[in-house]
């Protein structure tokens, strides 16, 4: 079997709207279309079968020694320049592997349909970005869309670490240069601490994963550095919350001001099906740094009414929740009455503010 040409002939199935490949011994390939896991026309797997395909993605090394290898995260690419996020692992002692399909052009704020106001925040000077929601949301492709931004708008230095790196930037304005875990650095906090020796503008973490890498974040957005990283975190108030818990009890009030002082964009999405069914569309919780969320954030008793401030917000700084995104998207014809109700915050709520739209 001609690995590649497999891989093709599988993504053929459904154009433009496969986001994974899945191969486990027992059964076909499986095929994640527009969020729902399909079966494709193809023999189960035996364990050789998957062995053989792990094997494409590890070093000599590694396949030299193959029983030692438990786990594994790392990209991939096809002749055709077609891209993968791959994670490897095992299950009941056979290899199992994942592929998420990554879009072979840089996205944009236009094609992802981004609210513009994105702009605006990748267009800060300083100061902390996040980008947070469940595996899945579209986070990796949000922050791409605001790199690529930088790029075609700034003359900086752009430092990205990732694990594994997904989109390949190429220089426009900006120069950036793309570090891999495991392959470039050792860790994200290794390559955190070295990148502020290497004269970055702007810093894309892929994950703020422990207490060392938030710290260290933190400091960069503080002396004078745009940082953008990642969060499985649903919304504002979590991700500030999951932030100060990550630090111990007696350093929570000092981090909710370097919070406050340095967060510049809280963004939080999630990925829902359009009305045809055809594909999906990202909700967007987009809050913003003001007076008012400064407060919120330093005052523990206030964290809860972020969301509350996001809504009064929304003209004069473009802040969004995600009911008022929902609610735009259905007057939109984007999406289905039943789909926004289903993603609101509270649905009986959310039901008897459409009535007065």
């Amino acid at each position: 079997m001609d690995f590649n040409a497999f891989v093709v002939s599988l993504l053929k199935v459904a154009p433009d709207a496969i986001s994974d490949l899945h191969f486990k011994v027992g059964g076909p390939p499986l095929l994640r279309i527009n969020n729902n896991i399909r079966p494709a026309k193809f023999r189960p797997f035996a364990a050789e079968d998957t062995e053989r395909i792990a094997s494409v993605f590890l070093t000599k090394a590694q396949r030299e020694n193959m029983g030692s290898v438990r786990e594994l995260d790392t990209a991939y690419t096809l002749p055709d320049g077609q891209r993968f996020r791959v994670n490897l692992f095992r299950q009941r002692g056979t290899f199992s592997i994942v592929m998420r399909v990554i879009a072979k052009t840089i996205p944009t704020v236009e094609s992802l349909g981004l609210p513009p106001v994105l702009k605006d925040i990748a267009a800060e000077p300083r100061g902390l970005v996040m980008v947070t929601g469940i595996t899945g949301s579209g986070k990796s492709s949000t922050l791409a869309a605001m790199v690529n931004h930088i790029n075609h708008t700034r003359r900086a230095h752009i430092l990205t670490i990732e694990d594994p790196i997904e989109y390949v930037h190429e220089d426009k304005l900006s120069s950036i240069n793309q570090r891999e875990v495991g392959v470039d650095t050792e860790s994200f906090a290794e390559a955190l601490r070295k990148g502020l020796r290497q004269d970055p503008d702007v810093i894309m973490v892929g994950e703020m994963r422990d207490l060392e890498t938030v710290d260290i974040a933190l400091k960069a957005a503080e002396t004078g550095h745009l940082v953008m990283s990642t969060l499985h975190t649903v919304d504002a108030a979590k991700t500030i919350g999951r932030i100060i818990n990550v630090f111990p009890p007696e350093q929570h009030q000092e981090v909710r001001h370097q919070i406050a002082a340095n967060a510049k964009g809280i963004i939080s999405q999630r990925l829902i099906s359009t009305k045809d069914g055809k594909k999906r569309v990202p909700a967007m919780e987009i809050m913003r740094s003001t007076a008012t969320i400064r407060n919120c954030i330093t005052d523990h008793t206030k964290t809860a009414l972020i969301r509350d401030v996001i809504e009064k917000g929304r003209e004069v700084y473009h802040m969004q929740s995600f009911d008022q995104h929902l609610a735009e998207l259905f007057q939109e014809g984007v999406i289905t009455r039943e789909v926004a109700v289903e993603n609101s915050a509270n649905p009986a709520d959310f039901e008897r503010a459409l009535q007065f739209e």
